[in-house]
């Protein structure tokens, strides 16, 4: 029993108080299409793993991140998100600050073979706070 939600898929869900603006944004801003769809529900896939946006009423206090994504290049990635009118946050925190949109984040977790991150962080239409992050080896 103990192993029974360590074996077991993980998926995210995101709120979005509107659908069709929720979908827009992530095809025109993100690139992504869902790859199913139900009533109030969008499936999305990214490297074998999927999350979904759903209809709600409530919204996302936009506090923390919710969701991000690991990539290889995340200069690349930031300056074509900005150039589809993504707009990174500024963090300016003790020990932690963004420049040009990207932070440098002492640490990581040793499993990863990587003594810290380089991270960034945005909005998306419905005000969930996501990230990118790139590990440094």
């Amino acid at each position: 029993m103990g192993d029974l939600l360590g074996r077991a898929r993980v998926a995210t869900r995101l709120p979005a108080g509107d659908l069709a603006r929720a979908r827009r944004f992530y095809s025109e801003k993100l690139g992504l299409e869902p790859v199913d769809e139900r009533p109030g529900g969008l499936l999305y896939r990214c490297g074998g793993v999927e999350f979904v946006l759903f209809r709600s009423a409530g919204a996302s206090p936009g506090t923390f991140t919710q969701m991000a994504w690991q990539v290889d290049d995340i200069e690349t990635v930031v300056s074509v998100l900005e150039r589809r009118g993504v707009v990174f946050e500024d963090v300016d925190l003790p020990g932690m600050r963004t420049r040009h949109g990207i932070a440098e984040i002492e640490g990581n977790y040793p499993s990863k073979g990587a003594r810290g991150e380089r991270g960034a962080w945005f909005r998306d239409s419905e005000g969930n706070l996501l990230g990118v992050g790139q590990p440094v080896v």
